[in-house]
């Protein structure tokens, strides 16, 4: 309301100044601009020029007289003189045989042409250029929304228009199932009906960032070709008291307008979190948001075939009203990819590039463990990237082997300078990870050991790569991964006497193991099977939280401690039984900075 008080005066001002400047060009200059070039004489010149034969043609008007003269080379000239009381007028002009001359009676201006360009068109100037300054305003300032006020602004895209299908969406076989009933039902409507089932309502995407719950709603709606609403929940809320509410009801109302059609909500957590989540007070835009989309939600009938699709990173936030059968019926988890998705997902996303005949996608999925669909086609586009850079028409197994070490570590840094005795510590770091994973029974081998330093901050890593897709985790293997995060430092403990800060990430992922087994996995003889944390935002990172006391957290420190020294010394004496081969190996390390993993085994000679 502030907006009408505070920019009316000034708007006002505005008006005021156009029009003037408006009357003013319309009574001094326009009238100037559209005058012909004209000579302007006296009188006595005009008799002169009758007698002298030169005027072919005049014109008397009431305060003027305008003649044409034409000199001995044909050329006419446009002359104006006043007009003076001359009874002999006429006689002279008939007399000088002159071929035109005629009196102009005056005509009154038509008042409606008058009032048209003295000040309709005028006005419609005025308004037309104060609306347009009135939107450079909101546009700038956000106020613009109030305008708008309760509109939806969801994108629509009218049947298969979304460009999508399932056959664009890989290593998500068993969401598509459950997604596939929907598009059955909006094709083969009677069929439910005759045996009286009712389709869900909604249907809750949930899992990890990038793993396509976007790009399987779009492809729902490719698949049934029907209307594809698009919104993000983040649009429902805004500064505006019940504009969230009023969108919602915008919303619904377009979509059962074009039913059947799919409305897709993205990030419904930010209108839907439980209200017993914001404590006292809470988000009262937000909560009367949530509470009229639950209220749209009872009062459509899906017969109708207005099917809702939401998505989002976080359900357990979620109300339970919004969960609750005859809203959000289905829950589809959308989970990150096995090894054969990873290698589906790899296959449809390459089939935008231009493969050479090496590739095998079969390595890279196994090198990509925990990898979403978004990371694994960002790795196809860097392989094609790497493969334009270096002058070819189509990747190679290197190409992709690349990008996948540039997504998870960054790119080489070919220019940094590095001091001998610090690439002799990081290449007894890598080989002493190598080493000791290599003398342990329930280790992934090893795929490449490299000192070539990365943009992350890694000045050197060894690749692991399993086999096979490994779905769960043994008590030796969790401890055969913490002996192989120690066997860095201790290769430099055993050859310099001394440590240094390059094996931080190390100690980091060993702790995160170890406490694991202790609080999570129940692979600590000291708390046995008890549940000591809980994690919250599991397709987030998964933030974990100790429910015990801290007596209990003390013993638990205790344990995780005593599980990573138990570990490092196992590695410490690993290494000090095959110092040869670590001091071997390390120097074929510094001449060549990178080797494959066959190479590794070929000169541990096993």
């Amino acid at each position: 309301m502030n907006f009408d008080k505070h920019h009316r005066k000034p708007f006002l001002y505005y008006y005021m100044i156009v029009m003037v400047l408006l009357l003013l060009f319309n009574m001094f200059i326009y009238p100037n601009l559209s005058k012909e070039e004209i000579t302007e004489v006296d009188y006595g010149t005009f008799l002169r020029e009758v007698d002298s034969g030169t005027v072919i043609s005049v014109q008397v008007k009431e305060k003027e007289i305008g003649f044409i003269t034409v000199d001995t080379e044909g050329n006419e000239t446009l002359f104006i003189t006043g007009r003076m009381e001359d009874p002999q007028l006429a006689e002279r002009l008939y007399q000088a045989d002159i071929e035109r001359f005629e009196e102009v009676i005056p005509k009154e201006a038509s008042p409606f042409v008058s009032m048209l360009f003295s000040w309709v068109i005028p006005l419609v100037i005025f308004i037309a250029l104060g609306q347009f300054l009135i939107r450079r305003l909101q546009s700038k300032t956000g106020i613009g929304n109030a305008m708008s006020f309760g509109k939806s602004n969801a994108k629509v895209y009218v049947e298969a228009q979304t460009g999508k299908s399932f056959e664009d969406v890989a290593g998500q076989d068993e969401a598509k199932e459950a997604l596939q009933e929907i598009v059955d039902y909006l094709h083969n409507t009677q069929k439910y009906t005759d045996v009286g089932a009712v389709v869900p309502k909604g249907a809750l995407l949930v899992g990890p960032p990038g793993t396509g719950k976007t790009l399987l709603a779009k492809a729902v709606a490719g698949e049934a070709k029907v209307p594809f609403f698009s919104i993000s929940g983040s649009e429902f809320v805004e500064m505006f008291v019940g504009m969230g509410a009023a969108r919602v009801r915008d919303l619904f109302k377009q979509a059962q307008e074009k039913a059947p059609c799919i409305v897709f909500i993205d990030e419904i957590d930010t209108i839907g979190k439980s209200r017993s989540a914001g404590g006292p007070g809470g988000n009262d835009e937000r909560e009367q948001t949530l509470n009229q989309l639950l209220s749209e939600m009872d009062g459509f009938d899906a017969d109708k075939g207005v099917i809702i699709l939401a998505a989002t990173n976080r359900p357990e936030t979620l109300d339970k009203a919004l969960l609750r059968p005859g809203r959000f019926d289905r829950r589809i988890p959308v989970e990150l990819p096995d090894l054969a998705g990873r290698e589906a997902i790899l296959v449809v996303h390459a089939q935008k590039v231009k493969l050479g005949t090496d590739v095998d996608f079969n390595t890279i999925a196994r090198a990509t463990s925990g990898a979403s669909g978004a990371d694994l086609a960002n790795m196809i586009n860097e392989a094609a990237l790497r493969a334009v850079k270096m002058g070819r028409q189509t990747i190679l197994q290197s190409d992709l082997e690349e990008s996948v070490e540039v997504v998870i570590a960054g790119y080489q840094r070919k220019n940094a300078v590095i001091q001998p005795k610090d690439k002799c510590i990081i290449a007894y770091h890598e080989i002493g990870h190598a080493l000791v994973t290599a003398k342990l029974g329930h280790s992934a081998p090893v795929h490449k050991i490299t000192i070539v330093p990365r943009t992350s901050g890694t000045l050197g890593y060894t690749m692991q790569v399993d086999a096979t897709e490994q779905l769960l985790l043994s008590k030796d293997q969790a401890l055969d991964k913490i002996t192989t995060f120690m066997g860095g430092r201790a290769a430099e403990e055993l050859i310099f006497n001394s440590i240094t800060s390059g094996a931080s990430n190390d100690i980091a992922q060993a702790t995160k193991i170890a406490r694991a087994m202790v609080t999570k996995y129940g692979m600590s003889d000291v708390f046995d099977m008890m549940g000591l944390e809980t994690t919250t935002n599991v397709y987030l990172g998964g933030d974990s939280t100790l429910t015990v006391s801290d007596e209990t957290a003390a013993k638990i420190d205790a344990e995780v401690l005593r599980i990573i020294k138990t570990c490092h010394q196992k590695a410490s004496q690993i290494l000090a039984d095959n110092r040869e081969k670590l001091e071997e190996l390390t120097k074929h390390l510094l001449e060549k900075e990178t080797i494959t993993g066959e190479e590794f085994l070929e000169l541990l000679g096993e």
